[in-house]
C-alpha cells in the first residue's frame, strides 16, 4: 500500500488509496528567465500547465515563430532519419548533454547538412538514371544486334543458293531487307525501324495495339531479357523485353512513337551497320564502367556524411524535441507586456512545492535574471486532476482501472484491491499449476530481460505483454496456488502433500467410482483429494464445490465494494450516503445473498442434504411454509422472515429519503442569500475557475429523484445479476479443466497406446501445440477478460464513479516517449 518515494525523504510515502493532494499554483516569471524556467520544470515533471490563451489560435500566440522554426528543424531530422534508415546507418547513443549545444548552431548545421545531402542525392539520382539508361541501351544493342546479325546470315545463305557469286557480293553491300531484283527499283520502299524495351507484362498488348494502329503494316520482333532491369524513370526493378518494330512511312512512325510513350517503352537509337554496333557497345561499356566508379564514390561520400550525422543525431533530435515542447508550453502562458513577465497557472502535487521553488530559483540564477520568479498557491473550486504515484509493479494494474475511468479527485482507488483480487479471480478460472508454471517461466523471461527489452521496439501484442509482465507474474503465481487446491497438473492429479485418504474396499471399485471407497487415513491436508479425479462422481462434486465457491467469492467482493462506498462517504463527509445508501445496500445484499453464503458454509460444516435452491426460491414464494428436511438450523423460518422484511424495507430507504434530504440541504444552504456580501476586490490571487455563481445554481428535484430511482433499480436488479455473473468463475474453471483433460486423454494417452514412435511424436507435438495455443493463449485471454469484467462491472460499480481526469504534467520524459 505505501512505499517510500525516495529522494532522501523529500516526498511522502506513496499511497494508492487516494490521489495525491493537489494544488493550483501561479508562477510569475520574468521574460529573460522564462525559457530556462520551463526547461527546468520539464526536467522536474510535476506541473500540469493550464492554457491561459485558449481563445487564441496557434498562429496568434507569442512563440508561434519559434515553434515553426523548431518544426522545420524536426522535419530535417526526420529526413536524416529516413536517409540513414535507407542506408543502414544506425545513430549512435547520446553521450553528451543537450545543454552543451546551442539551438542556433544546431539550426545552421542542420541546414548545411541537408543542403549537402540533397545535392549528393540529386547527383546520385542523375548518375544512377544515366547508368540505368546505358544498361538498357547495352541490352538493346546486344539483343537487337543478335536479331540483325542472324537475319543477315540467313539472307546471305539464301542468296548464295539462288544467285551467282558476283550477285551475292553485290547483295552483301545492299540494304538488309531489299526487295528482289525482279522488282522495279522505282517501286522499292525503304523500311525504317525503332528499337527499345517494353515491360514484359505489357508486351503482348503492345504488339497487338501496334498491329491494329498501323493496320498490320508493321513487323514486330521481341526478345526476352533474362535478368531484371532497373527502369530509369521509376528506379524500380522490372522484367522487360527488347523489341524491334519495322515500319514504312512517317505517319506509321508517329503512331508507333505515341504508342511507345503510352506503354512506357524506352526507345534507343540503333544502327544496322555491324561495325557501328560493335563500336557503340564498346563505348557504352566504357561509359558504364566510368559511371559505376563515379556512383560508388558518391555513395561512399554520402555514407561518410550520414555517419557524421548519426554521431550527433540523438543529441540534435532530443534538443529539438525539448525546444519545441518548451515553446508549446510558453505559448500556454499569459503575457503581461507592461511588467515584461509571463504568468503561468497549473496543477502540481502539494509535496512538490519545495522542488518547484528550487527549480525557479535555479533558473533565475542561471539566466542572470535580476528579478526572481514568484510562486503562489491559488484557491479554486475547480476539480483537481487525479495523480497516483505508481511504480513498474503497480502501474499496469492502475492502467487496467483507468481504462474503465480515471478516479475522481480523492476518490477511493480500486487499484489497491485489484492488485490482489484481479490475479486471484483469474487464477480461480485458470487453476492448473502446470499451466501456471509455464506462464511464470514466460513472464520471468520478460522480467529478467526487462532492461534490454525496454529499449527495443516490440510488436503490439508483445508490447502489451511486456507492459503487464508483473500482472501476468501475479496471475501465474495465483494459478499455481489454485492449481494446487484443484490438484491439477495438466489435468493430472498428484498426491503431493499426503497419500489419498481413501482406498478401495475390494477390486470391484476400480471401475472409477467412489461408492466402493473407504476412508483409511486422515483427510487430505491441502486441496482436493486426488482420488476424486477420474471417478464418475468427479464432475457433480466439482460442479457443486466450484459453484458455491464462486458465490462466496462474489458476495465477498461485492460487500467489499459497498464497504468502499462507506469510506468514500466518510471521506467526503456525506452522511446522507452513509445512512441512505451504504446501510440499505448492505442490508439488501446480505439479507439475500449474504444469507445464501451463510447457508453454504453451514451446509459444508454440517454435511446436510438440504436443497439450497428450494430454500431460496420458497423464501420469496412461500416464506411462511415449514422447511422440513431443508432446515439447516433452529428458527430458520423466523430468520428468513426477518431478512426478507429487511430486504423489502431497504429498497424504499434507498429510493425516497435521499432526494428530499438533498432538496432540504439545498434550501437551507441558500436561504437568505438573495443579497450576497461583496468580496474583497483586491484579492487578485484568489480565483474562481468553476464559472458562474454557485450560490444561484438550480436544483432540479425531478432530475435528482429520477437519478436515484435508476440507481436503486440498478442496484436491486444488479444484486441478482451480479451474483449470477460470478458463476463465470465456476464455468470457466470447469471448461479449462475439461479441455485440459481432453487434450491429455484423447491426444497424449491415445498416441501412447499405439506403441508406435512416429505416432507418439506426432501426438506429443499436437499436445504441445494444443496446450500452448488453446490453454496458455486463448484460455489465458478469456480468463483475463472475464476477470476484467468482474472488476469493472460487479465490483467497481458499487462505489467507483470514475469521472475524473488524469494528472498530465509537462515532462520531457513523457514528451520523448510520445514522439517515439
Amino acid at each position: 500500500m505505501a512505499e517510500n518515494g525516495g529522494g532522501g525523504g523529500c516526498c511522502p510515502p506513496m499511497d494508492l488509496m487516494r490521489s495525491e493532494p493537489m494544488q493550483l499554483v501561479q508562477l510569475i516569471v520574468p521574460m529573460e528567465s522564462a525559457h530556462l524556467t520551463v526547461s527546468y520544470l520539464g526536467d522536474l515533471g510535476l506541473v500540469q500547465f493550464k492554457d491561459l490563451n485558449s481563445e487564441k489560435s496557434p498562429f496568434q500566440r507569442t512563440y508561434a515563430a519559434q515553434i515553426k522554426r523548431c518544426g522545420e528543424m524536426a522535419r530535417k531530422i526526420r529526413f536524416f532519419k529516413d536517409q540513414m534508415s535507407k542506408a543502414g546507418v544506425l545513430p549512435k547513443e547520446m553521450l553528451g548533454k543537450e545543454n552543451d549545444i546551442d539551438l542556433d548552431d544546431v539550426e545552421v548545421k542542420l541546414g548545411e547538412l541537408e543542403a549537402e545531402l540533397v545535392e549528393i542525392n540529386a547527383n546520385n539520382d542523375k548518375l544512377q538514371r544515366s547508368y540505368n539508361e546505358l544498361m538498357e541501351y547495352k541490352l538493346v544493342l546486344e539483343k537487337a544486334g543478335e536479331f540483325f546479325s542472324s537475319a543477315h546470315r540467313s539472307a546471305t545463305a539464301q542468296q548464295r543458293e539462288t544467285e551467282s557469286p558476283r550477285a551475292s557480293e553485290d547483295l552483301l553491300e545492299s540494304p538488309l531487307l531489299q526487295e528482289e531484283k525482279s522488282i522495279d527499283a522505282s517501286k522499292q520502299v525503304k523500311l525504317g525501324f525503332l528499337t527499345g524495351l517494353v515491360p514484359r507484362e505489357k508486351s503482348m498488348v503492345f504488339e497487338r495495339i501496334l498491329f491494329r494502329a498501323t493496320r498490320g503494316n508493321v513487323y514486330v520482333r521481341q526478345t526476352v531479357v533474362e535478368e531484371t532491369v532497373i527502369d530509369p524513370n521509376s528506379g524500380e526493378k522490372a522484367e522487360k523485353n527488347v523489341f524491334v518494330v519495322f515500319y514504312s512511312g512517317e505517319r506509321a512512325k508517329s503512331k508507333i512513337l505515341k504508342i511507345c510513350e503510352a506503354f512506357g517503352a524506352n526507345r534507343y537509337p540503333f544502327s544496322e551497320d555491324l561495325r557501328k554496333q560493335a563500336q557503340m557497345i564498346t563505348e557504352v561499356s566504357g561509359r558504364l564502367t566510368e559511371l559505376k566508379t563515379t556512383i560508388d564514390a558518391g555513395l561512399g561520400h554520402r555514407n561518410i556524411l550520414l555517419q557524421t550525422i548519426g554521431d550527433k543525431f540523438e543529441l540534435w533530435s532530443l534538443k529539438v524535441r525539448k525546444e519545441k515542447a518548451i515553446y508549446h508550453t510558453l505559448n500556454m502562458l499569459s503575457l503581461d507586456v507592461t511588467k515584461k513577465c509571463l504568468v503561468a497557472e497549473g496543477w502540481s502535487p502539494v509535496f512538490a512545492s519545495k522542488e518547484i521553488q528550487e527549480a525557479l530559483e535555479r533558473a533565475a540564477v542561471d539566466s542572470n535574471s535580476q528579478v526572481g520568479s514568484i510562486f503562489q498557491i491559488l484557491r479554486t473550486k475547480e476539480l483537481p486532476p487525479t495523480y497516483f504515484r505508481t511504480n513498474k509493479f503497480t502501474s499496469a494494474i492502475q492502467e487496467i482501472v483507468d481504462a474503465y475511468g480515471v478516479a475522481k479527485y480523492q476518490e477511493a482507488n480500486p487499484g489497491v484491491f485489484t492488485i490482489v483480487t484481479f490475479p486471484f479471480l483469474f487464477a480461480v478460472m485458470f487453476g492448473d499449476w502446470g499451466h501456471g508454471i509455464c506462464l511464470l517461466l514466460a513472464t520471468m523471461y520478460l522480467i529478467v530481460r526487462e532492461k534490454k527489452l525496454a529499449s527495443q521496439k516490440l510488436g503490439d501484442i508483445m508490447e502489451m505483454a511486456f507492459g503487464g509482465r508483473y500482472v501476468i507474474m501475479m496471475m501465474s503465481l495465483f494459478s499455481i496456488y489454485t492449481g494446487l487446491i484443484y490438484n491439477e497438473f495438466f489435468s493430472i492429479p498428484y498426491p503431493l502433500f499426503a497419500p489419498s485418504a481413501y482406498d478401495c474396499r475390494d477390486a470391484s471399485c476400480s471401475e472409477a467410482t467412489t461408492i466402493g471407497l473407504i476412508k483409511v487415513r486422515d483427510t487430505y491436508p491441502f486441496g482436493l483429494d486426488p482420488v476424486w479425479h477420474g471417478t464418475r462422481s468427479e464432475l457433480p462434486f466439482l460442479n457443486s464445490l466450484k459453484m458455491k465457491m464462486s458465490i462466496l467469492l462474489g458476495v465477498s467482493q461485492m460487500n467489499l465494494g459497498i464497504i468502499m462506498s462507506y469510506f468514500n462517504a466518510r471521506f467526503f463527509k456525506s452522511s446522507v450516503n452513509v445512512w441512505f445508501q451504504f446501510i440499505p445496500q448492505m442490508i439488501f445484499l446480505n439479507s439475500l445473498f449474504g444469507y445464501l453464503s451463510v447457508l453454504i458454509i453451514i451446509k459444508w460444516c454440517t454435511g446436510s442434504q438440504a436443497d439450497l435452491y428450494h430454500v431460496m426460491i420458497y423464501m420469496f414464494l412461500s416464506p411462511t411454509d415449514e422447511l422440513g428436511e431443508n432446515q439447516l438450523f433452529p428458527h430458520q423460518k423466523t430468520v428468513q422472515l426477518v431478512l426478507l422484511f429487511l430486504a423489502l424495507v431497504s429498497v424504499p430507504c434507498m429510493l425516497l429519503p435521499k432526494p428530499f434530504i438533498l432538496k432540504k440541504q439545498h434550501e437551507a444552504r441558500h436561504q437568505g442569500q438573495s443579497y450576497a456580501p461583496l468580496e474583497e476586490t483586491d484579492e487578485s490571487l484568489h480565483v474562481e475557475t468553476s464559472g458562474g455563481s454557485h450560490g444561484q445554481e438550480e436544483f432540479e428535484f425531478s432530475e435528482i429523484f429520477v437519478h436515484q430511482l435508476i440507481h436503486t433499480i440498478e442496484f436491486v436488479l444488479g444484486a441478482v445479476s451480479n451474483t449470477a455473473s460470478y458463476l463465470r468463475l465456476w464455468a470457466l474453471s470447469l471448461a479449462h479443466s475439461e479441455l485440459s483433460s481432453v487434450f491429455y486423454e484423447k491426444v497424449l494417452l491415445l498416441a501412447w497406446g499405439y506403441n508406435n514412435w512416429l505416432i507418439l511424436i506426432v501426438g506429443i507435438i499436437v499436445f504441445v501445440f494444443a496446450t500452448v495455443g488453446v490453454l496458455l493463449v486463448m484460455e489465458t485471454l478469456s480468463a483475463f477478460l472475464h476477470a476484467l469484467r468482474l472488476h469493472w462491472v460487479e465490483f467497481q460499480n458499487k462505489f467507483y464513479e470514475g469521472d475524473g481526469y488524469k494528472f498530465a504534467p509537462f515532462s520531457f520524459i513523457l514528451t520523448a516517449s510520445e514522439d517515439e
